[in-house]
């Protein structure tokens, strides 16, 4: 089963500093049939305007995932970081026990866009941990590159849940396939561009959630950037 998910289906919300779209329930949007994907809890493509961030916050019991797209995202926490995140580079925060952190747009002009991503761990109390890599898009061309998984493969950042993220870039005759084991679940986010998805039409925003699937298999990519994400079931 694949079930598409239109990007103009998401939840929005618009407080001026920031434009959000929500993949899932979070915050003050609430749908039943979108909470989560197995363990995949929440994708939020966020606009942050120049000048503007997100304060001084918690968080706890939660592998968290920042894919910047453009500008750059300022990032402190109380393990004592200090980054700027820039578009290639993906940053993963373990929250664990409990951090706080804030995250901001420290240009005067420019708009910065990012991917939230946070995917509930395997089990809760782990101690916090953080990790911040660049992966070029030579990387990326033509192919699913594994950017996140539980046990590090292929210089990937590790979370503690064993979900494994790619992102691959397709223009053309590109093509990217992704075998999915009997049981697992995947889940496609289009992030750009325009691509075919298991014989889908994709535009940006678009998402396909698959069950009971032997692969995801992507086409005819324009400027097309993919995020792919291979999960455990879980009950609800």
């Amino acid at each position: 089963m694949i079930t598409l998910r239109p990007a103009a289906e998401r939840g929005h919300a618009n407080h001026g500093w920031l434009d959000s779209w929500h993949s899932f329930s979070f915050a003050g949007y609430f749908d039943p049939e979108h909470v989560h994907w197995g363990p995949l809890r929440v994708i939020n493509e966020d606009r942050v305007a120049a000048g503007q961030g997100f304060g001084t916050h918690g968080h706890r019991d939660m592998e968290i995932i920042s894919y910047v797209l453009q500008g750059a995202l300022a990032h402190k926490d109380s393990m004592g970081n200090v980054e700027r995140i820039l578009p290639g580079e993906v940053q993963r925060m373990s929250a664990g026990t409990g951090i706080t952190h804030s995250e901001f747009n420290h240009d005067h002009e420019g708009t910065t866009h990012f991917l939230q991503i946070w995917i509930l761990p395997e089990r809760s109390g782990i101690a916090p941990g953080y990790e911040q890599k660049r992966f070029d898009d030579a990387e990326k061309r033509g192919r699913l590159r594994l950017l996140v998984s539980p046990d590090a493969a292929d210089g990937s950042l590790r979370i503690h849940q064993d979900a494994r993220m790619y992102a691959g870039l397709f223009d053309g005759t590109e093509e990217g396939r992704l075998a999915l084991a009997p049981g697992r679940l995947g889940y496609v986010h289009l992030v750009r561009g325009r691509a075919t998805v298991n014989g889908r039409p994709l535009a940006a925003g678009d998402a396909l959630l698959y069950r009971d699937e032997p692969e995801v298999r992507i086409e005819a990519g324009k400027e097309a950037e993919v995020l792919v994400f291979d999960l455990p079931d879980r009950p609800d």
